[in-house]
């Protein structure tokens, strides 16, 4: 009913636009057809005839296309003729009026945005596969769908911006992804666009106003409670308003880097470890020296430079802040400035300092402090924060300890909670695991699998995963980890893969199990490994002949008649049966 209902709206909006100058071409057409009638004309004898209505209006019909048949069904008189010509030249400017006024509606703003609209949910209703809601096509947006896009997931998406939607056939996705302009704080766009549709199964909040996304987070709360949000938030009002009504995950960068930098000052190894996970699939992540100690200097104290404040308040570093407008709270040195001249650097003590955080909400300026405190102290540890993306390579020219990239703080947390939910709790138990562990544990992994950032990845043990695996558990078997993580083209040779945590529903978590652990049913394994070697394990699990190979050495027949030549080939090989 709503589909129709739209439908009609349209029409009728057309209507509306179109009505004075079809009123207009109407009349048009029934004065000429109605004085042609009335005009008198000439048959073949001499006589006096009239056209009718039929013949009239059929004779206007053509002549209005300027197709021109001719005279009907007689050679027209004089009066005639004269007639026909005013009819054409009103009509000519009947249909100039009517064709102007079509042109003029079909670059009517309101008219394509509801024939977008109609289109749009049109293709979410099509939807039969999983799909997740994806509101902002930003710098965010983008890396998340490009990722959706190559686990071979669907995504719909929501922008303001006209022209970020435009982008998307420009991207090349595998999948189609259905996107709209308009506003996604608004509940009957969101519903629109699947929210309650049965195939939607998370929704992903990353627009850059906090209040958009908390109306996001509300509506989804109200709407689809079952739906899972994932929601960005910058201010700290805004998180704990979404936390209030149960947002389920809620991400804000500054504050994520704040608790990594704040981990690095005082267990780097386990920093060093979480980062080495929960980077980029594929990309090499370098020894970096850990953040040092000593005193250090934060360059703009907005939202971003206020949470590094108080990270490193935390951890009982002396800080000093430069900032335009210098609080003077009493605890904290202040200088006034933007950090990009030398003198508020040097009154800020950066030739003495360990280390300082370029924040600003200008990427230029952060460049610029960066370079010259550089040059003023050579061994400083520079933080720096990157605003846009696309300024990356300047980025990447200048060699800073750690760059703060907010939209791939963002990404990452969201494509660890949507595709290996598993890496979360892991997480949280490394944190609280002292340094020694970690670094234990760095070294073991990094020495396995090198330093290139390893797939991360959750298997569950049930009849849909990991169903070869599953049954033979069901049956009492007993296998290991050991035993499972086996090439299948040669048990001899161990996968290049490691086992990071093994969750059990009686709450019996396993932290680096050993390989001796015992596999339970309804066990679910985190593994971090290469692609290739992750595949074979999903392999292993699943496929009972290559299971049995990993297990027993033994490779069974792989077909029903070769199973049954199998069974019968040792009775025909005794000798004592006939």
């Amino acid at each position: 009913m709503q589909q129709l209902a739209r439908h009609h709206s349209i029409f009728f909006m057309i209507l509306r636009r179109l009505r004075a100058p079809l009123i207009v071409l109407i009349t048009i057409i029934a004065i000429s057809v109605l004085g042609l009638t009335l005009t008198p004309g000439v048959d073949d004898e001499g006589k006096v005839t009239y056209l009718s209505f039929f013949h009239a209006f059929y004779f206007i019909s053509y002549t209005a296309t300027t197709i021109g048949f001719g005279e009907i069904p007689y050679a027209f008189s004089d009066q005639q003729r004269l007639w026909v010509t005013i009819s054409i030249y009103m009509s000519v400017i009947g249909w100039a009026y009517t064709l102007g006024s079509v042109f003029a509606l079909l670059s009517d703003r309101s008219l394509r945005q509801a024939i977008s609209m109609q289109a749009f949910v049109r293709a979410v209703r099509r939807l039969r596969e999983p799909f997740y809601l994806v509101c902002g096509y930003g710098e965010t947006g983008r890396l998340i769908c490009q990722a959706l896009d190559r686990m071979g997931v669907r995504a719909v998406v929501i922008e303001m911006d006209e022209g970020k939607v435009g982008e998307i056939d420009l991207h090349s996705y595998a999948l189609d992804v259905p996107a709209i302009a308009a506003d996604a704080g608004n509940p009957e766009t969101l519903k629109f666009a699947g929210l309650t549709h049965p195939s939607c199964v998370g929704v992903i909040a990353l627009t850059n106003d906090d209040p958009t996304n908390l109306a996001i987070a509300i509506a989804a709360r109200l709407l689809a409670p079952r739906v899972p949000a994932v929601c960005r938030a910058e201010y700290r009002a805004t998180s704990a308003n979404m936390a209030s009504f149960g947002t389920r995950h809620i991400i804000n960068p500054f504050e994520r880097f704040s608790e990594t930098l704040a981990l690095a000052l005082h267990a780097p190894k386990t920093s060093q470890l979480m980062n080495w996970l929960t980077g980029l699939p594929g990309t090499t992540i370098e020894r970096r020296r850990d953040p040092p100690r000593g005193p250090w200097i934060v360059c703009g104290h907005g939202r971003f430079g206020r949470w590094m404040v108080d990270a490193m308040d935390a951890e009982a570093v002396p800080v000093t802040i430069i900032d335009m407008e210098p609080k003077g709270d009493g605890v904290h040195r202040w200088v006034q400035g933007d950090g990009t001249g030398m003198e508020a650097l040097l009154e800020a003590g950066v030739d003495t300092a360990t280390g300082i955080v370029c924040g600003t909400s200008s990427d230029v300026d952060n460049l610029s402090i960066a370079v010259t405190a550089r040059e003023l102290n050579p061994d400083l540890f520079v933080i720096l924060r990157q605003n846009h993306y696309d300024n990356r390579a300047l980025f990447d020219a200048f060699e800073s300890d750690i760059t703060v990239v907010p939209s791939r703080i963002i990404a990452h947390e969201c494509l660890a909670i949507l595709s290996t939910p598993l890496l979360i709790p892991f997480l949280q138990e490394v944190r609280r695991r002292d340094e020694d562990w970690s670094a234990v544990q760095l070294e073991r992994l990094t020495h396995r699998l090198g330093w290139t950032v390893p797939e991360v990845r959750s298997i569950r043990i049930n009849l849909s995963r990991a169903p070869a695996l599953y049954r033979r558990l069901m049956r009492g078997e007993t296998v290991t980890l050991e035993m499972l993580l086996r090439s299948p083209t040669d048990r001899r040779d161990v996968l290049d893969c490691e086992v990071l945590f093994l969750d059990r529903d009686d709450d019996d978590h396993l932290l680096a199990p050993p390989g001796n652990t015992r596999i339970r049913a309804g066990d679910e394994i985190l593994l971090a490994g290469s692609a290739g070697a992750l595949s074979d394990v999903s392999l292993v699990i699943a496929n009972e002949h290559t299971l049995n190979y990993v297990l027993t050495g033994e490779d069974l027949p792989g077909g029903w008649v070769w199973e049954k030549l199998s069974r019968r080939r040792p009775a025909s090989n005794n000798p004592h049966l006939p």
